[in-house]
């Protein structure tokens, strides 16, 4: 594992247990200052959400919380998967190129755009329960 793929692991790692330790001090999750100062729901709005039901194997209320991270999560674990099996069965490893980070970086845009149009609100955070 490279240096910056370690930082991103960890990074993730810290959040996650920052959001931890906030729910269980405070018994709310870490609002989205984005959303809080302008009442729109930037792309990671719900996202907190998302882990914990991940946690709790509520898969559908993961997805409702945040469809396009939870997608993205689901296809990074596959991508790790497939990178772990390429490495074993062969020397070349598996990489991805920039156009496919420029074009996670366009989804994610555009994605936070369209969640704040009244005909997507379906996008917006939502529970099911």
């Amino acid at each position: 594992m490279k240096w910056h793929d370690k930082s991103l692991f960890y990074t993730l790692i810290m959040f996650a247990i920052l959001n931890i330790v906030y729910y269980f001090i405070f018994k709310t999750f870490i609002p989205c200052l984005i959303h809080k100062i302008t009442g729109l729901y930037c792309p990671g709005c719900g996202i907190s959400r998302m882990l914990i039901s991940i946690f709790h194997f509520d898969f559908y209320q993961a997805y409702r919380y945040n469809p396009w991270l939870f997608i993205l999560l689901i296809l990074f674990i596959l991508y790790q998967i497939l990178k772990l099996i390429t490495s074993k069965l062969s020397t070349k490893e598996l990489k991805l190129n920039n156009y496919f980070y420029i074009g996670i970086l366009i989804f994610t845009l555009a994605f936070g755009i369209l969640r704040n149009l009244p005909y997507f609100s379906y996008l917006i955070p939502t529970v099911v329960k």
